[in-house]
């Protein structure tokens, strides 16, 4: 039966008995990188019996063997309590997924395509039909990977391709909305959960696999609001949401390129626009741009859907967005050429001769996360330029080294710091914007700084000896 939209309404749990007959649903999470491992160890220990799935061998041994193989705060003693008491697991097998599970999360990656800017869907097609191809009873395969709207209605044909009729096997959607460092407390306690659902059955069967989540609400005395709708709008709304949080992040960024030349401060003017409730002061802070593993691609593919579908007028905006946040990883490099006296000629500056400490290679702090990191693309830029540059970040450095591996690294700030003609903090992490500039200033052979992200205390630092240059800030 197809139910009504919108409601916010679910069915009450009683109405739905899992397949497997077990008191409540058994979870499987096929793929187990940041996202797919996060909600499975989240919900393990929110009481479901889960199985966390992934083709990649040394990854699962090491979750099996309780190593988180990211950086997430909280996320290893969780790991090592459920996989203790029994809850949780993890397997290369799709049959042992499809045997066990009521509900089958996709949580695979859809990068960039090489050959374009939309989104490769490959991995989750490999993950829907290694799990299909073992289904034996009723199941619900739910999407929370970011992916082009549409993407569901075609999940459906590969399962009414590959599965018997009579199985009955459902598709829902619902989007994750995880942030970087906070993704435990994203999971445990959402600010809304979002589903797309074509029948009572899959809706009450979402809803028993939540429970846990409305119950620790109700314990705590909070609401988590439940929006439950169609496929394609479940599937916009994190495309849309990105699209939205990178739009505010490169006006603020714009508003900066116009305070450099006008003399103003986008620190101040942020502040001002942000006391404003429409507005709000979240993401409206200037510096080096925004990276990470979600909004560069997401935003590139949002823009090649919506032309596909003959929409892309409507998001051209979002391409100016994404020049806007490019943008602000060369003012760094022009910045740094203007406090080391080099000319920034048509070819960028030449920096030889010249030793530079970037501190910071993650895209923000609190992960270890350096996809698409403005930081390690500033590092690249200056060094390219000539620059002999030492890279530290707390904990950013293992994965930093393979994806830059010809820039230097070292093992502690004062390391990377000390002998430097210029400092670029391009990664807000609490060490930087805690640390001493007196200290520091000790150990340089220039007291320069580039604040790529506008978190030091610049009068601080500019009394204790350093030409101090911000994002848009005079």
């Amino acid at each position: 039966m197809t139910i009504p939209y919108p409601t916010t309404q679910p069915l009450p749990l009683s109405t739905v008995a899992p397949p497997s007959g077990a008191q409540r649903p058994r979870l499987t999470f096929l793929g187990t990188g940041y996202l797919g491992a996060t909600y499975a160890i989240c919900f393990a220990e929110l009481g479901y019996e889960v199985i966390g799935v992934d083709v990649d061998e040394d990854k699962i041994t090491r979750l099996a063997a309780g190593e988180v193989p990211f950086h997430e705060p909280g996320l290893d003693e969780l790991l090592k309590r459920n996989l203790a008491s029994g809850r949780l697991r993890f397997s290369t097998s799709y049959a042992e997924a499809a045997e066990f599970g009521d509900v089958h999360f996709i949580c695979v990656g859809t990068p960039q395509r090489a050959d374009g800017m939309g989104a490769d869907l490959s991995y989750v097609e490999n993950s829907v039909t290694s799990l299909i191809q073992h289904l034996t009873r009723k199941a619900l395969i739910v999407g929370k990977s970011t992916v082009p709207v549409g993407t569901a209605e075609w999940i459906e044909q590969l399962v009414g391709k590959h599965t018997e009729p009579d199985l009955a096997v459902e598709v829902a959607w619902s989007p994750e909305f995880l942030q970087e460092g906070f993704a435990v407390e994203d999971v445990l306690r959402p600010n809304r959960i979002v589903v797309g659902v074509k029948s009572e059955w899959a809706n009450g069967m979402l809803y028993a696999a939540h429970k846990g989540v409305f119950d620790l609400a109700a314990t705590e005395d909070r609401e988590v609001p439940l929006v439950v709708t169609d496929f394609a709008t479940a599937e916009l709304v994190k495309v849309a949401a990105n699209a939205f949080l990178a739009t505010k992040i490169s006006f603020i960024n714009a508003m900066a390129e116009v305070c450099e030349v006008a003399g103003g401060d986008v620190t101040q003017l942020a502040k001002a626009i942000g006391y404003d409730p429409r507005i709000g002061n979240r993401f409206l802070q200037a510096g080096v741009g925004f990276g990470g593993g979600c909004l560069p691609k997401d935003i590139r593919a949002f823009q090649a859907r919506a032309q596909e579908l003959g929409a892309g007028e409507a998001l051209r905006f979002l391409h100016e967005v994404d020049l806007i946040n490019m943008r602000r990883r060369n003012r760094v490099l022009q910045l740094a050429a203007e406090l080391l006296s080099r000319r920034y000629g048509p070819a960028g500056p030449d920096l030889s001769g010249t030793r530079i400490a970037v501190l910071g290679a993650t895209f923000k702090p609190n992960s270890d996360d350096v996809r698409d990191a403005p930081a390690l693309a500033v590092a690249a830029l200056l060094s390219k330029a000539g620059a002999n540059v030492r890279v530290y970040d707390p904990q950013g450095i293992d994965n930093a080294r393979r994806a830059q591996p010809d820039l230097a690294y070292e093992a502690t700030m004062d390391d990377a710091v000390r002998d430097a003609d210029l400092v670029c903090v391009l990664t807000e992490w609490a060490d930087f914007r805690n640390a001493n500039p007196a200290a520091l200033g000790e150990l340089v052979a220039g007291r320069r700084v580039v604040d790529g992200r506008n978190c030091l205390d610049s009068t601080a630092w500019a009394q204790a000896g350093w030409e101090y240059r911000g994002m848009g800030r005079p």
